[in-house]
This record gives C-alpha cells, sequence and structure tokens, in this order.
C-alpha cells in the first residue's frame, strides 16, 4: 500500500475522532472486471451495491459476522445467525454526517482490496475476479487477512485497520447514527445484544433502582453545578 507516514497517521485520525476531510487515495486500484463499476443494474454481481459498499460492508460482516439478507448476498458470508455489524448499519453509520469519515471510505475501500491482492499471491487464492478482492473471498481467508493485518500489522500503517474496525465496533455497540431511543425500541441488534434498557414513554432513561443496590452518598455542599470541586 503506497501511503506516506503522514497520510497513514492522517487517515487513522479521521477513522477514531470523525474530522471531516477529503481524501485522495494513493494506493494502486484493482483491475475493473466487467461489472465491477458502479452499479449493477443487470444484476452481473448479484447485487446493486458498488464496490466500495461491498467491500466494506465485507469487512464489517468479517469482524461481526451475520446472516445474509438475500441469497446472492455477496458482501454477508453467512458466517453467523442472525444480524451482524451490517444489519446493525456499519455502512449508515460510517457515512453518517455526523461521524465524518465518509470522504475517506473510499480510501478504506481501496486500501483493503490491495491488502486482498497481496494475501491472495502470498497463499495461493484466487478470488472470485467478478468482484472486489476482499468480497471474493470465503470468511476464511477474509478472516485471516484481517486477523494478519490487526494483529501482525507493521508499525503505523497497523493505525489505519484498527480505525476502520473501531468504526464497525462503534456501528455495532452504539447506533450512533440513529437516536438511541429510536434504535432500542426498533431493535436495533448491537444494542438488543449488549441489553441496553429501553427509555420511559418520553424517551428519557431514569433508574429507580441504585446500581449499587444502596443510596450513594450526597454530595459534599461546596460542590459546583457541573460536579467540581468547589
Amino acid at each position: 500500500m503506497d501511503l506516506n507516514r503522514r497520510e497513514l497517521l492522517w487517515l487513522a485520525a479521521i477513522g477514531m475522532a470523525g474530522v471531516p476531510a477529503v481524501a485522495y487515495a494513493t494506493a494502486p486500484e484493482p483491475p475493473d472486471p466487467i461489472g465491477f463499476t458502479g452499479t449493477d443494474p443487470v444484476a452481473l454481481l448479484g447485487t446493486t451495491s458498488d464496490p466500495e459498499t461491498l467491500t466494506i460492508e465485507a469487512v464489517a460482516d468479517t469482524l461481526i459476522p451475520g446472516e445474509k439478507r438475500f441469497e446472492s448476498d455477496v458482501a454477508i458470508a453467512g458466517a453467523a445467525r442472525g444480524a451482524g455489524a451490517v444489519q446493525a448499519g456499519a455502512m449508515e453509520f460510517m457515512r453518517f454526517h455526523g461521524t465524518g469519515v465518509g470522504a475517506v471510505l473510499p480510501v478504506f475501500a481501496t486500501a483493503v482490496n490491495s491488502a486482498a491482492v497481496s494475501y491472495a499471491a502470498q497463499h495461493g487464492v484466487v478470488p472470485d475476479p467478478t468482484l472486489p478482492p476482499f468480497v471474493g473471498f470465503d470468511y476464511h481467508h477474509r478472516k485471516a487477512m484481517l486477523d494478519g493485518l490487526l494483529n501482525t500489522g507493521n508499525g503505523e500503517e497497523q493505525l489505519i485497520w484498527f480505525a476502520l474496525a473501531g468504526l464497525v465496533f462503534l456501528a455495532y455497540h452504539t447506533a450512533g447514527y440513529l437516536s438511541t431511543a429510536e434504535a432500542v425500541r426498533q431493535g436495533h441488534p448491537g444494542l438488543k445484544a449488549i441489553g441496553f434498557p429501553e427509555p420511559d414513554r418520553d424517551g428519557l432513561w431514569r433508574f429507580p433502582t441504585f446500581s449499587y443496590r444502596r443510596k450513594l452518598a450526597k454530595p459534599h455542599p461546596g460542590t459546583t453545578k457541573t460536579g467540581q470541586p468547589a
């Protein structure tokens, strides 16, 4: 991946902090086979998703697997039952204006697919040529590749993979692109999985039972309104 030190740190910072920016991909893009570019109106790929969406969804599904949304779903490998990161809105979260990372997603997707080309060459794997390289892997190779990037990566380049993985887990565990009250009521899979409680009817959370089963000490009389000592 042809990214210099400054670009890697910049991308990682964007991914973790959500700073809006315009990104420029410097890594070489894989060749475009027939039906690879843009949408797929004639169902050559069995999906209407673009390569960027397919790639990011495939990464999200590898980190938090789920079941296929439809029979010809190529982004989701179907390695687990129930809803995974994709159904929890990984793409919606990354493209949500509040995260500020939508513009950098093409760089993430290009980096993933460039790494997939290298992985395929090193391991003698031939991914489906009609799909983006990473999407063309089965779940076993998707998992092995990400495991290598996240756990045995080299120095600062590893930050970009931590940033991408962090966004996936934030999407699943926070539903940050939605109103929390609405997300819980609609059964958001990530919030449901961690047992996030439903709000009261007015959309607020109140906790009449003390978590430690006893009332906490009263604040010191000199405590300010913001909770700071006087």
